[in-house]
């Protein structure tokens, strides 16, 4: 058993979305953003990131503060550098989540395959 209650992305994000994993394992990285509540926000985000990566997931939610909560996962390789510095020109703040263990059971192929292995 694991416990999520202390988990910020499980209870920000994962408890809300719906639709499971994808069918097929993806290359996938996972990565949680504060957005500036301001008009642009979204457009800056895409431009700046650019069209070489496919996003995989977006989850946004709002609390009515000065900044939006964001989840994005993203079809990528373990080690990207482009991708990195992408990142950094962005300038939002961005946590990598990959590891996360709720996204790996509730949204991950992978994970979800070697819960149920552990568990059978």
């Amino acid at each position: 058993m694991v416990d999520l209650s202390d988990d910020e992305m499980a209870k920000l994000h994962v408890r809300y979305m719906v639709g499971g994993r994808p069918s097929k394992a993806l290359q996938e990285r996972l990565f949680s953003f504060e957005f500036p509540e301001s008009p642009g926000a979204l457009l800056k985000f895409l431009h700046t990131l650019g069209t070489h990566w496919n996003i995989s997931l977006f989850h946004y939610r709002s609390h009515g503060t000065d900044y939006g909560r964001v989840l994005a996962a993203f079809e990528l390789g373990e080690h990207e550098p482009d991708f990195e510095t992408r990142l950094n020109e962005l300038g939002y703040e961005c946590h990598d989540e990959t590891h996360n263990p709720a996204f790996r059971f509730f949204l991950a192929v992978s994970g979800w395959e070697e819960f149920s292995r552990k568990h059978q």
